[in-house]
């Protein structure tokens, strides 16, 4: 169920910037929910790390969410600050590239169930966040596409999945 309440609210997220990064937004006001899920986001790594910590599979999990949950403090960070986001652009490319060291290994334990949609899920935030690297770090001018692909993700990658989850649709 933590995967659930996670995901749902990074499918917030992400659409919601989705939204801002279209201009439909303001600074001040993106900076609200990325704060929020990057805090939900945080704790919930936290809790994964913590609760059990022999389990590897959930310190493992939970270090994976703390890079996400960081980019999300950070994006609110930076619209609090005014500042443009370029050491962040970085950041996602550290994190672009783990999703998919991440998102290779789990090719291995590939079948018809939930692990074909959290490979999927792996590749497609790693060009997200490589997106953002390109986007943040070398100013290209992608803002659109990059906005359109993150509302993508949000539904596909988080949303529907977390609902799915929360309504016990998906058993895993």
């Amino acid at each position: 169920m933590i995967l659930g309440l996670t995901l749902l609210y990074v499918g917030a997220v992400l659409f919601v910037n989705g939204i801002w990064l279209l201009g439909r937004i303001s600074d001040k006001e993106i900076s609200v929910i990325n704060i929020l899920v990057g805090t939900l986001s945080f704790l919930t790594a936290l809790y994964l790390i913590f609760h059990d910590p022999g389990n590897l599979s959930s310190i493992s999990a939970g270090a994976f969410t703390i890079l996400f949950a960081f980019t999300y403090l950070w994006v609110g960070a930076n619209q609090l600050l005014k500042v443009d986001g370029s050491g962040l652009g970085w950041f996602c490319l550290f994190v672009s590239i783990t999703a998919a060291i991440v998102g290779i290994n789990s090719i291995s334990s590939l079948s018809a169930d939930f692990s074909l949609w959290n490979t999927f899920n792996w590749f497609a935030w790693s060009l997200l966040w490589f997106c953002f690297f390109a986007l943040l770090a070398l100013s290209k001018n992608i803002q659109k596409s990059v906005a359109f692909y993150s509302i993508f993700c949000a539904v596909f990658t988080g949303w529907i999945p977390g609902i799915m989850i929360l309504q016990k649709m998906i058993t895993f």
